[in-house]
């Protein structure tokens, strides 16, 4: 497998900080944007799409601030990939801002971002933000 290379996106989300948590930290507010079903056993999340599944362990969370899932492989091991998704409120003006952290392969950069794009397009749907 090429090595995958990290990138970051910053979303601004006109909602409250802790219903955004809701939406990104647990099983029912992910499958309402992020994939069709989500599962979670403990600390471990499937995340079901139309063709395939993924899944990841709960690696770390800061209520109402941040999630970080670790992909994991067939064994439930840790792979040295993540994704994370950031609350950041401006100090001054008070706007709230989704800041994603994922990894793709170079040849899939573009396509993996605006999959992002459109999924916090179906996220801000969801909560009203459009």
């Amino acid at each position: 497998m090429d090595s995958k290379i990290r990138y970051e996106l910053e979303f601004p989300i006109h909602s409250s900080p802790q219903l955004l948590y809701q939406y990104i930290s647990t099983p029912s507010g992910l499958q309402e944007w992020f994939a069709n079903n989500v599962n979670s056993r403990g600390e471990f999340y499937t995340f079901i799409w139309d063709d395939s599944q993924e899944k990841a362990r709960l690696y770390s969370k800061k209520t109402g601030e941040k999630v970080k899932f670790k992909w994991v492989d067939e064994q439930n091991h840790d792979t040295e990939y993540f994704f994370e998704m950031r609350i950041l409120v401006d100090d001054i003006t008070k706007d709230v801002s989704l800041m994603v952290v994922d990894y793709a392969e170079e040849d899939e950069m573009e396509e993996a971002k605006m999959l992002w794009e459109n999924q916090i397009s179906d996220l801000k749907h969801v909560i009203g933000s459009v």
